[in-house]
């Protein structure tokens, strides 16, 4: 079982940034994939930002705003978001794959301002 936390949304006005945090916690931890997902009001939850053996993969929407990273020590992923627009705004959850089991977070509010 993996336990993950979120942290960092919040409100922000257009054109600010945030760093999203996702700490995963549990026995035998071996996490070979990390992503960030996003899903806005009647909107299908979609993929901003994943990273796997030190590679990373971006939505079209985000690429050269948000940067994703791994602390391995800490177990820990982070979303660096600059250059948020209105548009941004959702609900982002933390995934990792933990020996093919998927988890889920339970997600953090980012709210854009225009």
């Amino acid at each position: 079982q993996v336990q993950l936390v979120e942290s960092g949304g919040g409100l922000v006005q257009a054109g600010g940034s945030l760093r999203l945090s996702c700490a995963a916690s549990g026995r035998s931890l071996s996490i070979n994939y990390m992503a960030w997902y996003r899903q806005a009001p009647g909107k299908q939850r979609d993929m901003v930002a994943a990273i796997s053996g030190g590679r990373t993969n971006y939505a079209d929407s985000v690429k050269g705003r948000f940067t994703i990273s791994r602390d391995n020590a800490k177990n820990t992923m982070y979303l660096q978001m600059n250059g948020l627009k209105p548009e941004d705004t959702a609900v982002y959850y933390c995934s990792v794959n933990n020996r093919g089991t998927v988890y889920w977070g339970q997600g953090t509010q980012v709210t854009v301002s225009s």
